[in-house]
């Protein structure tokens, strides 16, 4: 039975650090010196640990980040640059009576083989496909009404936009597009410090950043990925 493909995120990543890998271990063979058996070391356990990540750890970590939102099966949710539907599809198995709805550019550059038509396939190969809607736009701009949505996760997308101003504005859209009550709930790389003081300056609650662990690791500690969540106050306009 086939089984949904969900991609390797920023591809060129772990390419880059296996070739290097494998170009120390050329040069150790030629000249003997063991600096260059430490650094194809080095370089190839970065390229294992991303590639555990992207292709398990996460979806571990995403599960576990689902169940803490004990959703009642009823549930309006986004998923912001929601690619082939790794977090999107998890989430949409969780709602018989409720929505999954994805938001994406379908760049292939940040998740190999990303477009919307293999989305449509994973969802239909997990009996989900009448569950979600995907829209092709920009997270500073979704093309969703204001509102409406009762979560918005969001997976190692946000920090793909360039700019900082470009990002708080994601920020915003995200919080624009939740009921009173709402809750966000992102895992990013980079910029998650920067996100949870932004959130801070808007009239989101319960702000909180924290780690997401080794299973979370893009080749190590230093390309960790953290957790910002809020929620959008029940008396919001």
């Amino acid at each position: 039975m086939e089984s949904p493909r969900y991609g390797i995120d920023a591809p060129y990543v772990p390419a880059a650090l296996g070739g290097a890998g494998v170009l120390a271990l050329v040069a150790f063979a030629f000249t003997g010196l063991g600096t260059w058996l430490v650094i194809a070391v080095l370089f190839l356990v970065q390229a294992g640990l991303f590639l555990h990540t992207t292709l398990r750890g996460k979806f571990v970590v995403w599960e576990g980040l689902l169940d803490e939102l004990h959703l009642a099966g009823g549930e309006e949710i986004v998923d912001l640059g929601c690619g082939r539907g790794a977090v999107l599809l998890a989430a949409a198995k969780r709602l018989p009576e409720g929505r999954a709805h994805g938001v994406d550019l379908w760049r292939s550059m940040d998740q190999s083989g990303n477009a919307e038509s293999v989305t449509e396939h994973n969802a239909e190969l997990l009996g989900v496909a009448d569950r979600i809607t995907l829209h092709t736009g920009d997270l500073v701009a979704l093309p969703l009404p204001d509102g409406t949505l009762d979560v918005v996760v969001s997976s190692l997308a946000i920090h793909n936009i360039s700019s900082a101003e470009g990002r708080a504005t994601a920020l915003d859209e995200a919080l624009r597009v939740l009921k009173p009550g709402g809750r966000l709930v992102i895992a990013d790389i980079k910029y998650a410090k920067r996100y949870a003081s932004h959130l801070e300056t808007t009239d989101a609650v319960d702000v909180s950043r924290r780690s997401l662990g080794p299973s979370f690791w893009f080749g190590g500690p230093w390309q960790a990925a953290n957790l910002v969540t809020a929620t959008k106050p029940d008396d919001a306009a």
